[in-house]
Parts: C-alpha cells; structure tokens; sequence
C-alpha cells in the first residue's frame, strides 16, 4: 500500500497570494497577502492581517506577526522576528487567559527596498524607511529614517546607505 503524500506547507484558504509566489517547505500561512514574484523561505510563519509586497524576499525561520506591513523589494534576512505587542502577557490580572481583546496590536511599517539583517528584531509601532538597511542582530525600537544603515542594541543610524 502506497503512502498518502504529507504536505509540508501549512497555507490556509483565506491567504491571498499574487503571481508566481515561491514558497519553500514547512511554512505556516494564515489570513496573510503575499504580493508577486515574493519568495518565502522554509520554516517561515506569517499571521493574519500581515502584509508582503511585491518581489520580496522572506528568508526561512522568519516570523511575521498580525499588524506588519512589508512593502515591495524588502529584503528580510534569517531568523528576523517582528513584534506586535508592547506589553505582552499571557493571562489578565484576573487570571484569566488573554484573548484578542485584550491587548494592542501595534502596527509595523517596512517601507520599499528596505533590507533586514539575519536574526534582527523589530518591535512594533514603527517605520523602517525606504532604502534603509538593518544590520544583522539588530534590535530596532524606533523609527528608521529613509536610507539610513542602522545597527546594535538598541538599533542607532551608523551612516548613509552608499548608491
């Protein structure tokens, strides 16, 4: 008897996907856009209301929260994680398990042609601007300025990104 196929994508009926998006192995995908010629690497997750635009590159082991925004020609590196609450809990002060009313998502930004370095960190609420590169490691906690390396704990605006 033959064995029955195992998927090893996990792609939920109400993504939206553009034309000729890759997606590699053992991905999560739920309630999520993804735009065309995107390409999303294996043991990648992106959550409902999340946003991908057009010809980007997710990198695998990423993690892509409710409330991010990437537009086109983003680049994320391995590993990066993006953060959707500022102040997470597990339970209310009643003890009670925390469920969708009872915190803020805080939307993220990451404008055009940005690039995100392997293992960064992006806290919610901000923009990262057009063009701007994020060095691997990073932990970003404010608004990147438009074309504009940043790097560090807490992320800071090393130099210009060169032409």
């Amino acid at each position: 008897m033959d064995a029955e196929p195992v998927s090893t994508k996990k792609i939920a009926a109400d993504v939206r996907l553009g034309k000729n998006v890759t997606i590699y192995d053992f991905t999560n995908l739920y309630g999520c856009e993804i735009g065309d010629d995107s390409r999303i690497g294996t043991f990648v997750e992106i959550q409902k209301g999340a946003r991908i635009g057009n010809r980007c590159k997710i990198s695998s082991h990423t993690f892509i929260c409710e409330g991010v925004t990437i537009e086109d020609e983003v680049f994320v590196g391995h590993n990066v994680t993006f953060i959707n609450d500022r102040y997470p809990r597990s339970a209310n002060s009643d003890g009670t398990l925390q469920a969708g009313d009872d915190w803020e998502c805080l939307p993220t930004l990451i404008r055009k042609g940005a690039s995100i370095g392997s293992s960064a960190t992006i806290l919610c609420g901000i923009t990262v601007g057009e063009n701007s590169i994020i060095g691997a490691g990073s932990v970003v906690t404010k608004n990147v300025p438009p074309n504009m390396i940043v790097a560090g704990n807490p992320a800071h605006v090393m130099k210009p990104v060169q032409p």
